[in-house]
């Protein structure tokens, strides 16, 4: 593998001399808008079901356990089918479109949300919320990185799950002051300030110039890059990759350059769910509460956010300094040590069922009822290890499966089959988090944690071997030469060789 520096110019001038990031920097902002809004929406939630559940509930609205669960988990299934819709709309209407038309989906269901009468307007409207979100998971990675210098876009690949997190922050901050019809009123203005600003923002260049459009792409980059900025070698490098690109066919699929950059992405997000990280955070305070540990609910939000904020933050650091595979290095091992800890821990303390046949789905993410006086007269306190363990886990799942497999999956599939690859992705996800979410409840129930904790060690492990041998190192490289590497097997890009393909 020739990782040397392209060849497409040797003497292109150091970008941070001329490069001016003001702009590119409002356009990003501008697109994880929808991200924000996707954290806020996922757990909106957590302050709305206690109220729901409480007995001054509206009778129209009261739920009972699996009609909470229901309002939790299908948001999940609005995320896949989110997913599906972007495979569509990326390429029909463009990355940028697809973002601004996540919009749709995601006021109508704050309208449902904040105006329900009856029970089906609060699913339908948590539905088309997880609708919205799927749109700009599967669009939003990827406009972020065909707009981005490759010497800034392992930085800004983290920027969806940062504001993601703040999204999640600001519900829980809103929760203690708002009602909860006001926190859904509250969660359409993002999206609607996404709209306003992207309305000025531009397409991405690499898209513009796959429809042909040249002097659309020229001024595009111009825009993003600064007047001062030479864009011709960046120009070329694009156009030359697309030239090479052709209309993707079933039967080309079975081409590396298409197949190991799919598999490679859908395996990421795949495993990425596996860890455990979705109903560890959905069921965060029943854990504690089986792992006979003792803590108010209103810190477990407060943990989780600050730690979540933290290593993503740390991540977009070391992102372009430390490289992608290093992190997901640390990431797994991390996620290993603590899966491995929260195992030995729940297999020596005694696991007591319930006294109510009541499932765990029904502490669904929300701090639903359980019985403190039952637990603080039946179970002995183990410590602070199975918080440290928690803590350690999402820490490491933070700082690189968390956003690193969202930025590869822009990063390293082809052009040709980026928008629709990046739905698939989304779907993937999803649907795998909803399927674990529920086994976990059921594994819980009949075993305790000790079953899924030893599943979640094993799927770690399984994560340090994928990231050994099947994942490339992309840090500063450009997306023509990440492509160039599945098709020719190294970063360099040879024009020569090049032409004869495209010939």
């Amino acid at each position: 593998m020739d990782e040397e520096k392209s060849l497409l110019n040797p003497r292109e001038p150091s970008p941070e001399a001329t490069f001016n990031k003001s702009k590119l920097f409002l356009a990003v902002f501008a697109a994880v808008l929808g991200n924000f809004n996707f954290g806020y929406s996922l757990v909106y939630p957590s302050p709305v079901l206690p109220v729901l559940q409480g007995p001054d509930a509206d009778p129209r609205l009261r739920m009972d356990t699996s009609q909470a669960a229901l309002f939790g988990s299908i948001y999940m299934l609005g995320v896949a089918c989110g997913g599906l819709g972007a495979m569509l709309l990326n390429d029909l209407i463009g990355r940028k479109l697809s973002i601004m038309v996540s919009a749709i989906p995601s006021a109508i269901g704050y309208l449902l949300l904040g105006g329900a009468t009856e029970l089906w307007m609060l699913h339908l409207g948590r539905f088309l919320t997880g609708v919205a979100g799927g749109v700009t998971a599967a669009s939003i990675p990827v406009y972020i990185s065909e707009i981005s210098h490759k010497s800034l876009r392992g930085a800004l690949g983290t920027c969806p799950q940062i504001t993601a997190v703040f999204g999640a922050l600001a519900l829980y901050a809103l929760g203690l002051v708002l009602p909860w019809r006001w926190l859904a009123v509250a969660g359409g203005v993002p999206a609607l300030l996404m709209v306003l600003l992207l309305v000025f923002m531009p397409y991405s260049p690499r898209r513009l110039l796959s429809l042909d459009r040249a002097e659309q792409a020229e001024r595009a980059l111009h825009w993003l890059r600064g007047g001062d900025y030479d864009i011709q070698s960046e120009l070329d490098a694009i156009k030359h990759s697309i030239r090479l690109q052709s209309r993707v066919t079933w039967s080309e699929l079975a081409k590396p350059v298409y197949y190991r950059p799919i598999l490679i992405s859908v395996g990421m997000r795949f495993l990425q769910q596996l860890t455990g990280i979705s109903p560890i955070l959905v069921y965060l305070e029943p854990i504690f509460s089986q792992s006979n540990v003792s803590l108010e609910p209103r810190y477990d939000a407060a943990i989780v956010g600050l730690v979540r904020l933290v290593s993503v933050s740390l991540a977009a650091v070391l992102m372009d300094k430390a490289g992608r595979k290093a992190l997901l290095y640390t990431s797994s091992f991390l996620m290993f040590l603590a899966t491995l800890t929260l195992t030995v821990t729940s297999r020596t303390t005694p696991y007591q069922p319930r006294p109510a046949p009541q499932n765990f789905t029904a502490s669904m993410e929300h701090n639903l009822h359980y019985d403190v006086t039952w637990l603080a007269s039946n179970q002995t306190p183990a410590g602070p290890i199975p918080i440290i363990s928690v803590v350690i886990f999402i820490f490491g799942y933070a700082m690189g499966w968390g956003p690193i497999t969202w930025l590869l999956m822009s990063e390293v599939l082809p052009l040709g089959v980026r928008g629709v690859a990046s739905g698939l992705c989304v779907t993937v996800s999803w649907l795998t988090a909803f399927v674990l979410t529920d086994a976990f409840t059921h594994l819980v129930d009949s075993y305790g944690l000790y079953v899924p904790y030893s599943i979640f060690t094993v799927v770690c492990v399984v994560c340090l071997l994928f990231t050994a041998w099947c994942v490339p190192e992309t840090r500063g490289r450009s997306l023509e030469e990440i492509e160039n590497y599945f098709r020719a097997r190294r970063f360099t890009i040879n024009h020569d060789h090049s032409n004869a393909l495209a010939t």
